[in-house]
């Protein structure tokens, strides 16, 4: 019984995620910045996580400084189309 219950409720969710509805300009805008906003922020994060793991001392803090700049400009580029 909950699995059926479990699966109908999962079925239900995805159909109602298809359901497309009309927006409005202002609001197509702003989940546009949200999502430049966030890729570029994402990006920053990960390339700065890849830089930590790279070398030791100064070059680490450079490494990290490197990757946050890297990945945040390919976070904005990959987002901000």
């Amino acid at each position: 019984m909950r699995v059926r219950t479990t699966i109908i409720l999962a079925g239900s969710l995805a159909v109602s995620a298809c359901q497309s509805g009309t927006t409005s300009q202002a609001v197509s805008d702003r989940n546009s910045e949200f999502g430049c906003i966030a890729g570029t922020v994402g990006g920053a994060i990960v390339g700065g996580l890849i830089g930590s793991t790279i070398g030791a001392g100064t070059g680490q803090v450079l490494a990290v400084g490197g990757g946050i700049a890297g990945g945040g400009f390919v976070g904005n580029r990959l987002a901000c189309k």
